[in-house]
């Protein structure tokens, strides 16, 4: 049973495999709820400039006295702060708002705009010492290889929608062939299918005597997946950490293979409409509308 709470990124920087997210945390909440999340033992913290709730994140930062270098810390560059010189000053702007001294993490969030400038903006970033990593988010295959061929710097972590109901196998060992690293955002496809009361998943969890959610982030972890995860509960917190200690069958490997819809379910860049509702959140960006 692999107890590793690191994965090893393809330039030998360490990062947690379970890590906290504060997509849709309302700003005026969202201090007290990453300080919860850091309590209970959280030490990766990801966030975006299109949450719009950075401060509140560097805030909880501040307030909780853990060493800097105890923590990792990712944010995110997004469509209308792409190009060269918008990235440069939007990685600027975050880590004001962060009140960081560098990033551990930097994402380019969406494979539109000019995202090719903002690479380029990111090595040199990376090269200077003020981010730890790079990475990009939501890239799908033809854009990671592109990117790749194209890129002075491989990188490091793409961060997807991945969850039992859309798996993404194919795309998991094409990441691999790069050494990419996957991090699944919305790991419990924010609740769609009736996740947590999924006859298979709830099957699996009855057995080992552990929760649904406990279920496919252990899944996520033996796939070679890292895993945000997000809960406003601290109850929730802790038991989203306790992964450690159990490990799935290749029997139930297989039953939960078996849930794969083999499509998006809650984000698809390459659908207009999709395209179309991520250049609008630009214009009118609500909590709500965007992952």
């Amino acid at each position: 049973m692999s107890t590793k709470q690191t994965v090893t990124l393809n330039n030998g920087v360490q990062m947690p495999l379970a890590g906290f997210g504060v997509f849709q945390v309302d700003p005026k909440s969202c201090e007290g709820t990453v300080s919860a999340a850091l309590a209970s033992g959280y030490r990766l913290l990801d966030t975006a400039s299109s949450y719009q709730n950075e401060e509140a994140v560097g805030a909880a930062i501040a307030a909780s006295g853990i060493p800097r270098s105890e923590l990792f810390v990712t944010t995110k560059a997004f469509v209308h702060q792409m190009g060269y010189e918008k990235t440069k000053a939007a990685f600027y702007e975050s880590l004001s708002k962060l009140k960081l001294d560098y990033l551990d993490l930097y994402l380019i969030h969406m494979p539109f705009g000019d995202y090719y400038g903002s690479w380029r903006a990111l090595e040199e970033l990376y090269q200077q010492g003020l981010i730890r990593a790079i990475g990009v988010s939501n890239f799908l295959p033809d854009r990671i290889i592109d990117l790749c061929a194209n890129a002075t710097v491989i990188p490091a972590v793409n961060q997807i929608e991945i969850h039992p109901f859309y798996q993404r196998q194919d795309e998991l060992e094409l990441l691999r062939s790069y050494g990419i690293c996957a991090q699944a955002w919305a790991p419990f496809a924010e609740g769609m299918n009736h996740v947590f009361i999924n006859p298979v998943l709830s099957k699996i969890a009855a057995r080992l005597g552990k929760s649904v959610a406990q279920v496919i982030l252990r899944w996520d972890l033996q796939r070679g997946v890292a895993v945000i995860s997000k809960t406003v509960r601290p109850e929730r917190m802790a038991e989203n950490q306790a992964l450690w200690d159990f490990e799935l069958s290749a029997e139930d490997m297989a039953a939960i293979a078996t849930l794969d819809l083999g499509r998006p379910q809650m984000l698809d860049p390459r659908k207009p409409s999709e395209v179309r509702r991520i250049y609008d959140y630009m214009k009118n960006p609500v909590l709500t509308s965007l992952s």
